[in-house]
């Protein structure tokens, strides 16, 4: 039985000029993790990540803490969707003046999700959610395929790609995805098994490393 160890990166630069990488806060939950994984008795055999900064990033703080030797495989097949386009396509819904920012902007991402995964605007987006979801079911399917029986492989990626993943192995759909997406936390780990029967998703956003002060969703 071969493993797969989804891992959302740490927190990211939110609100900042460049989002794609980790705040300091991001950079400690990585170390955070990477002891909780050693303390496991995690020894990977492969560590991946999309291509983007924060993914790197996240696995060179997790691997260092964890005393982790391996090269990092790239596979943009687990970058994040394009989330500054799916919201540049969305107008803003207007608020009441006694609605927080974050409370607007929550508003805003959830609406523009709504319309990114529908389907029915798909001429509208550089990638649509079908092509998104393509994306990760085929980066999934080519590493489960690369993985030799006990081979244990820890991916570094992003919310969008871990909430598919499970929602594809639970033979769920863009509602589903829309309901996991916003609830996936920094760190956090999702854990697949490969055996005779395929693919199966085992745990979900597992963040007991970061309890109780280490939470964060961006």
């Amino acid at each position: 039985m071969s493993v797969i160890l989804l891992v959302r990166h740490g927190q990211a630069s939110f609100g900042a000029e460049d989002y794609d990488q980790l705040s300091p806060f991001g950079e400690e939950q990585s170390a955070i993790l990477g002891r909780a994984l050693a303390a496991r008795g995690v020894r990977p055999t492969r560590i991946v990540a999309g291509a983007m900064k924060r993914h790197a990033q996240t696995a060179a703080f997790a691997a260092e803490a964890a005393g982790w030797e391996l090269p990092l495989e790239i596979d943009g097949g687990w970058d994040e969707f394009d989330h500054l386009q799916m919201l540049a396509v969305h107008t803003p819904p207007e608020t009441d003046e006694a609605v927080s920012e974050k409370a607007a902007f929550q508003r805003w991402f959830e609406e523009a999700s709504a319309k990114w995964t529908s389907g029915r605007h798909d001429h509208e987006y550089d990638e649509p959610f079908g092509d998104f979801t393509g994306r990760v079911d085929a980066a999934l399917a080519r590493l489960a395929s690369s993985l030799a029986p006990a081979d244990t492989a820890v991916v570094f990626t992003s919310g969008g790609p871990v909430s598919w993943a499970a929602t594809s192995l639970l033979d769920g759909d863009a509602g589903l995805w829309l309901k996991l997406n916003p609830v996936t936390v920094n760190t956090a780990i999702t854990k697949i098994v490969i055996g005779r029967r395929g693919m199966t998703l085992v745990s979900l956003n597992d963040h007991g490393h970061l309890e109780p002060d280490g939470l964060t969703y961006r």
